[in-house]
Protein backbone atom coordinates (compact mmCIF):
# COMPACT_ATOMS: atom_id res chain seq x y z
CA UNK A 1 0.00 0.00 0.00
CA UNK A 2 1.13 3.57 -0.26
CA UNK A 3 2.40 5.35 2.56
CA UNK A 4 0.19 8.10 2.65
CA UNK A 5 -2.80 6.21 2.40
CA UNK A 6 -4.72 2.99 4.61
CA UNK A 7 -7.85 1.56 3.11
CA UNK A 8 -11.01 2.96 5.14
CA UNK A 9 -13.57 0.84 4.36
CA UNK A 10 -16.38 2.47 6.07
CA UNK A 11 -15.43 5.96 4.08
CA UNK A 12 -15.44 3.60 1.09
CA UNK A 13 -18.81 2.05 1.48
CA UNK A 14 -20.32 6.14 2.01
CA UNK A 15 -18.80 7.43 -1.04
CA UNK A 16 -20.02 4.19 -2.72
CA UNK A 17 -23.67 4.77 -1.63
CA UNK A 18 -23.39 8.87 -2.11
CA UNK A 19 -22.46 7.54 -5.99
CA UNK A 20 -25.34 5.48 -6.22
CA UNK A 21 -27.96 8.05 -4.63
CA UNK A 22 -26.48 10.66 -7.27
CA UNK A 23 -28.46 8.85 -10.01
CA UNK A 24 -31.54 9.50 -8.56
CA UNK A 25 -31.43 12.90 -8.44
CA UNK A 26 -30.35 13.04 -12.02
CA UNK A 27 -33.15 10.28 -12.73
CA UNK A 28 -35.73 13.04 -10.67
CA UNK A 29 -33.87 15.95 -13.06
CA UNK A 30 -34.57 14.20 -16.16
CA UNK A 31 -37.92 13.42 -15.47
CA UNK A 32 -38.59 16.94 -14.37
CA UNK A 33 -37.21 18.41 -17.59
CA UNK A 34 -39.03 15.98 -20.06
CA UNK A 35 -42.21 16.95 -18.37
CA UNK A 36 -41.36 20.56 -18.47
CA UNK A 37 -42.26 20.33 -14.60
CA UNK A 38 -39.44 23.03 -13.96
CA UNK A 39 -42.13 25.68 -12.51
CA UNK A 40 -44.31 23.41 -10.89
CA UNK A 41 -43.53 25.63 -7.77
CA UNK A 42 -43.09 29.66 -8.30
CA UNK A 43 -40.83 29.61 -5.24
CA UNK A 44 -37.19 28.48 -3.96
CA UNK A 45 -36.12 26.82 -1.73
CA UNK A 46 -39.50 26.14 -0.39
CA UNK A 47 -42.17 24.53 -2.91
CA UNK A 48 -45.57 26.22 -2.32
CA UNK A 49 -43.88 27.99 0.90
CA UNK A 50 -44.01 24.51 2.56
CA UNK A 51 -41.27 21.73 2.57
CA UNK A 52 -44.39 19.40 2.26
CA UNK A 53 -46.82 21.09 -0.25
CA UNK A 54 -50.19 20.03 -1.09
CA UNK A 55 -50.52 17.16 -3.87
CA UNK A 56 -47.18 16.84 -4.63
CA UNK A 57 -47.42 13.01 -3.70
CA UNK A 58 -50.45 13.05 -6.30
CA UNK A 59 -49.77 15.45 -9.32
CA UNK A 60 -46.81 14.38 -11.11
CA UNK A 61 -45.89 17.32 -12.00
CA UNK A 62 -45.06 18.12 -8.44
CA UNK A 63 -43.96 15.29 -7.45
CA UNK A 64 -41.22 15.08 -9.88
CA UNK A 65 -40.00 19.01 -9.20
CA UNK A 66 -40.51 18.61 -5.49
CA UNK A 67 -38.67 15.19 -5.16
CA UNK A 68 -36.49 16.62 -7.26
CA UNK A 69 -35.73 19.09 -4.55
CA UNK A 70 -35.72 16.21 -1.59
CA UNK A 71 -33.20 14.43 -2.99
CA UNK A 72 -31.41 17.64 -3.84
CA UNK A 73 -31.12 18.43 -0.26
CA UNK A 74 -30.20 14.79 0.67
CA UNK A 75 -27.04 14.77 -1.36
CA UNK A 76 -26.12 17.72 -0.55
CA UNK A 77 -25.80 16.59 3.09
CA UNK A 78 -24.27 13.88 1.82
CA UNK A 79 -21.88 15.45 -0.21
CA UNK A 80 -21.05 17.77 3.30
CA UNK A 81 -20.36 14.46 5.22
CA UNK A 82 -18.21 12.79 2.20
CA UNK A 83 -16.12 16.62 2.71
CA UNK A 84 -15.52 16.71 6.46
CA UNK A 85 -14.70 12.79 6.69
CA UNK A 86 -12.27 13.18 4.14
CA UNK A 87 -10.86 16.38 5.32
CA UNK A 88 -10.71 14.52 9.07
CA UNK A 89 -9.15 10.94 8.06
CA UNK A 90 -7.36 11.12 4.77
CA UNK A 91 -4.30 12.23 4.12
CA UNK A 92 -3.49 12.37 0.13
CA UNK A 93 -4.39 16.24 -0.77
CA UNK A 94 -5.85 15.84 -4.02
CA UNK A 95 -8.51 13.48 -2.18
CA UNK A 96 -8.90 16.24 0.01
CA UNK A 97 -9.43 18.97 -2.17
CA UNK A 98 -11.61 16.47 -4.50
CA UNK A 99 -14.04 16.41 -1.70
CA UNK A 100 -14.05 20.08 -1.23
CA UNK A 101 -14.71 20.08 -4.62
CA UNK A 102 -17.76 18.15 -4.85
CA UNK A 103 -19.12 20.62 -2.09
CA UNK A 104 -18.58 23.39 -4.03
CA UNK A 105 -20.15 22.09 -7.17
CA UNK A 106 -23.21 20.55 -5.13
CA UNK A 107 -23.80 24.15 -3.41
CA UNK A 108 -23.27 25.95 -6.70
CA UNK A 109 -25.48 23.77 -8.47
CA UNK A 110 -28.69 24.21 -5.63
CA UNK A 111 -28.39 27.74 -6.46
CA UNK A 112 -28.14 27.05 -9.91
CA UNK A 113 -31.40 25.51 -9.51
CA UNK A 114 -32.87 27.74 -7.43
CA UNK A 115 -32.35 31.32 -9.37
CA UNK A 116 -34.07 28.76 -12.73
CA UNK A 117 -36.98 29.31 -10.52
CA UNK A 118 -36.56 32.59 -9.24
CA UNK A 119 -35.25 34.26 -12.82
CA UNK A 120 -38.00 32.44 -15.10
CA UNK A 121 -39.56 35.44 -15.92
CA UNK A 122 -36.90 37.86 -16.58
CA UNK A 123 -36.48 37.99 -20.06
CA UNK A 124 -33.05 38.19 -22.39
CA UNK A 125 -33.35 41.03 -25.49
CA UNK A 126 -32.58 39.04 -28.09
CA UNK A 127 -33.11 34.98 -26.87
CA UNK A 128 -36.25 33.25 -26.92
CA UNK A 129 -35.36 31.60 -23.75
CA UNK A 130 -35.58 33.42 -20.16
CA UNK A 131 -32.39 34.25 -17.87
CA UNK A 132 -34.12 30.95 -15.62
CA UNK A 133 -34.23 28.93 -18.47
CA UNK A 134 -31.11 29.46 -19.66
CA UNK A 135 -29.89 28.34 -16.23
CA UNK A 136 -30.65 25.44 -16.75
CA UNK A 137 -27.52 24.33 -19.39
CA UNK A 138 -24.89 25.41 -17.03
CA UNK A 139 -27.59 23.02 -14.37
CA UNK A 140 -27.30 20.16 -16.93
CA UNK A 141 -23.83 20.43 -18.02
CA UNK A 142 -22.27 20.56 -14.28
CA UNK A 143 -24.39 17.72 -12.84
CA UNK A 144 -22.46 15.33 -15.12
CA UNK A 145 -19.57 16.95 -13.69
CA UNK A 146 -20.45 16.60 -10.18
CA UNK A 147 -20.60 12.62 -11.00
CA UNK A 148 -17.24 12.49 -12.51
CA UNK A 149 -15.91 13.63 -8.91
CA UNK A 150 -17.45 11.16 -6.70
CA UNK A 151 -16.86 8.60 -8.83
CA UNK A 152 -12.77 9.73 -8.73
CA UNK A 153 -13.80 9.72 -5.26
CA UNK A 154 -14.75 6.36 -4.98
CA UNK A 155 -11.84 5.23 -7.15
CA UNK A 156 -9.26 6.61 -4.77
CA UNK A 157 -10.61 5.43 -1.85
CA UNK A 158 -11.30 2.11 -3.69
CA UNK A 159 -9.17 -1.39 -2.24
CA UNK A 160 -7.21 -1.88 -5.45
CA UNK A 161 -6.24 2.12 -5.82
CA UNK A 162 -5.06 2.16 -2.32
CA UNK A 163 -3.33 -1.26 -2.48
CA UNK A 164 -1.82 0.12 -6.06
CA UNK A 165 -2.91 -3.55 -7.68
CA UNK A 166 -4.58 -1.70 -10.52
CA UNK A 167 -1.28 -2.02 -13.24
CA UNK A 168 -0.10 0.30 -15.62
CA UNK A 169 -1.76 1.00 -18.63
CA UNK A 170 -0.21 1.47 -21.67
CA UNK A 171 0.23 5.55 -23.72
CA UNK A 172 -2.26 3.65 -26.16
CA UNK A 173 -4.82 3.27 -23.96
CA UNK A 174 -4.49 6.01 -21.97
CA UNK A 175 -4.64 8.05 -25.30
CA UNK A 176 -7.90 6.72 -26.69
CA UNK A 177 -9.32 6.81 -23.06
CA UNK A 178 -8.56 10.80 -22.67
CA UNK A 179 -9.90 11.01 -26.80
CA UNK A 180 -13.62 9.00 -25.26
CA UNK A 181 -13.93 11.51 -22.16
CA UNK A 182 -13.58 14.33 -24.61
CA UNK A 183 -16.05 13.35 -27.15
CA UNK A 184 -18.09 12.57 -24.22
CA UNK A 185 -18.10 15.73 -22.99
CA UNK A 186 -18.45 17.39 -26.31
CA UNK A 187 -21.54 15.30 -26.20
CA UNK A 188 -23.13 16.52 -23.17
CA UNK A 189 -22.64 20.30 -24.40
CA UNK A 190 -24.60 19.67 -27.04
CA UNK A 191 -27.19 17.42 -25.83
CA UNK A 192 -28.24 19.73 -23.01
CA UNK A 193 -28.25 22.23 -25.22
CA UNK A 194 -30.60 20.29 -27.36
CA UNK A 195 -33.21 19.13 -24.83
CA UNK A 196 -33.27 22.68 -23.01
CA UNK A 197 -34.05 24.17 -26.83
CA UNK A 198 -36.34 21.48 -27.18
CA UNK A 199 -35.07 19.79 -30.26
CA UNK A 200 -35.03 16.24 -29.25
CA UNK A 201 -37.52 15.44 -31.88
CA UNK A 202 -36.30 17.93 -34.79
CA UNK A 203 -35.45 15.03 -36.90
CA UNK A 204 -37.90 12.72 -36.73
CA UNK A 205 -36.88 9.65 -38.28
CA UNK A 206 -33.60 7.38 -36.89
CA UNK A 207 -31.38 6.31 -38.54
CA UNK A 208 -32.29 8.50 -41.87
CA UNK A 209 -33.07 12.15 -41.41
CA UNK A 210 -35.76 11.75 -44.19
CA UNK A 211 -38.71 9.35 -44.08
CA UNK A 212 -36.96 8.29 -48.24
CA UNK A 213 -33.96 7.27 -46.37
CA UNK A 214 -31.86 10.39 -46.68
CA UNK A 215 -29.06 10.38 -44.48
CA UNK A 216 -29.13 14.59 -44.70
CA UNK A 217 -32.53 16.74 -43.27
CA UNK A 218 -34.02 18.27 -45.93
CA UNK A 219 -34.51 21.55 -44.09
CA UNK A 220 -31.93 23.29 -41.77
CA UNK A 221 -32.37 25.59 -38.89
CA UNK A 222 -30.28 25.67 -35.36
CA UNK A 223 -32.31 22.77 -33.51
CA UNK A 224 -32.32 19.98 -36.67
CA UNK A 225 -28.21 21.13 -36.76
CA UNK A 226 -28.13 20.22 -32.76
CA UNK A 227 -30.23 16.85 -33.58
CA UNK A 228 -27.86 16.00 -36.10
CA UNK A 229 -24.74 17.06 -34.45
CA UNK A 230 -25.74 14.55 -31.83
CA UNK A 231 -26.32 11.97 -34.15
CA UNK A 232 -22.55 12.63 -35.70
CA UNK A 233 -21.12 12.50 -32.12
CA UNK A 234 -23.10 9.28 -31.15
CA UNK A 235 -21.40 7.38 -33.89
CA UNK A 236 -17.69 8.57 -33.23
CA UNK A 237 -18.45 8.01 -29.56
CA UNK A 238 -19.41 4.32 -30.37
CA UNK A 239 -16.17 4.02 -32.63
CA UNK A 240 -13.55 5.56 -30.10
CA UNK A 241 -15.37 3.34 -27.46
CA UNK A 242 -15.46 0.33 -29.38
CA UNK A 243 -11.73 0.99 -30.02
CA UNK A 244 -10.78 2.30 -26.38
CA UNK A 245 -12.51 -1.06 -25.55
CA UNK A 246 -10.62 -3.03 -27.78
CA UNK A 247 -7.28 -2.05 -26.40
CA UNK A 248 -8.32 -1.91 -22.94
CA UNK A 249 -9.32 -5.62 -22.91
CA UNK A 250 -5.96 -6.69 -24.56
CA UNK A 251 -3.40 -4.59 -22.24
CA UNK A 252 -1.87 -6.90 -20.17
CA UNK A 253 -0.61 -4.23 -17.69
CA UNK A 254 -3.55 -3.54 -16.37
CA UNK A 255 -5.63 -6.00 -13.66
CA UNK A 256 -8.19 -7.91 -15.18
CA UNK A 257 -10.95 -6.12 -12.99
CA UNK A 258 -9.93 -2.99 -14.69
CA UNK A 259 -9.69 -3.96 -18.17
CA UNK A 260 -13.22 -5.58 -17.78
CA UNK A 261 -14.14 -2.32 -17.97
CA UNK A 262 -14.22 -2.72 -21.28
CA UNK A 263 -17.18 -4.85 -21.87
CA UNK A 264 -19.16 -2.33 -19.52
CA UNK A 265 -18.59 0.36 -21.83
CA UNK A 266 -19.63 -1.09 -25.07
CA UNK A 267 -22.67 -1.85 -23.10
CA UNK A 268 -23.22 1.25 -21.88
CA UNK A 269 -22.97 2.86 -25.37
CA UNK A 270 -25.08 0.47 -27.18
CA UNK A 271 -27.98 0.67 -24.51
CA UNK A 272 -27.55 4.58 -24.57
CA UNK A 273 -27.69 4.53 -28.57
CA UNK A 274 -30.92 2.09 -28.40
CA UNK A 275 -32.31 4.45 -25.63
CA UNK A 276 -31.56 7.53 -28.28
CA UNK A 277 -32.83 5.24 -31.26
CA UNK A 278 -36.28 4.64 -28.76
CA UNK A 279 -36.96 8.51 -28.32
CA UNK A 280 -37.39 9.31 -32.08
CA UNK A 281 -39.36 5.98 -32.80
CA UNK A 282 -41.83 6.25 -29.90
CA UNK A 283 -42.35 10.13 -29.81
CA UNK A 284 -40.33 10.92 -27.41
CA UNK A 285 -41.39 8.58 -24.46
CA UNK A 286 -40.80 10.10 -21.50
CA UNK A 287 -39.48 6.46 -19.94
CA UNK A 288 -37.53 6.40 -22.72
CA UNK A 289 -35.96 9.96 -22.80
CA UNK A 290 -35.94 9.82 -18.89
CA UNK A 291 -33.50 6.62 -19.02
CA UNK A 292 -31.48 8.19 -21.83
CA UNK A 293 -30.50 11.13 -19.26
CA UNK A 294 -29.51 8.35 -16.59
CA UNK A 295 -27.93 6.35 -19.23
CA UNK A 296 -25.85 9.48 -20.26
CA UNK A 297 -24.84 10.26 -17.32
CA UNK A 298 -23.75 6.52 -16.03
CA UNK A 299 -21.75 6.23 -19.80
CA UNK A 300 -19.87 9.28 -18.94
CA UNK A 301 -18.78 8.69 -15.17
CA UNK A 302 -18.18 4.96 -15.98
CA UNK A 303 -15.82 5.94 -18.51
CA UNK A 304 -14.34 8.83 -16.62
CA UNK A 305 -13.85 5.91 -13.68
CA UNK A 306 -12.16 3.73 -16.07
CA UNK A 307 -9.81 6.84 -17.67
CA UNK A 308 -9.18 7.45 -13.91
CA UNK A 309 -8.40 4.41 -12.76
CA UNK A 310 -5.41 3.88 -15.14
CA UNK A 311 -3.73 7.37 -14.40
CA UNK A 312 -3.37 5.73 -11.04
CA UNK A 313 0.19 5.87 -11.09
CA UNK A 314 0.20 9.42 -12.45
CA UNK A 315 -1.75 11.17 -10.11
CA UNK A 316 -0.39 9.33 -7.04
CA UNK A 317 3.06 10.22 -7.97
CA UNK A 318 2.62 13.53 -10.68
CA UNK A 319 6.00 14.66 -11.91
CA UNK A 320 7.96 17.16 -10.68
Amino acid sequence: MSRNAAYKPTLAWFAAIGSAWVFVLVALGALTTTIGAGMAFPDWPLSNGSVNPPGWLKEIDKFAEHSHRLSGVVMGLVTIGLAVWLHLREKRAWLRQLGWWALGIVIFQGLIGGKRVLLDSLAVPGFDMTLGQMLRLPHGMLAQVYVCVLFAIVAGLSRPWVANTIGEASRRVRLLGGLCLFLLFVQLAVAVTMRHNHAGMAIGFFPHSQPDGSLLPAHWDYRVALQFMHRVLAALIGIAVAAYGHFLWRDRGLHPFVRSGSFVLLGLVAVQILLGAKIIWTGRSVTMTTGHVVFGALTLATTFAVVFLTQRNMIEHPKP
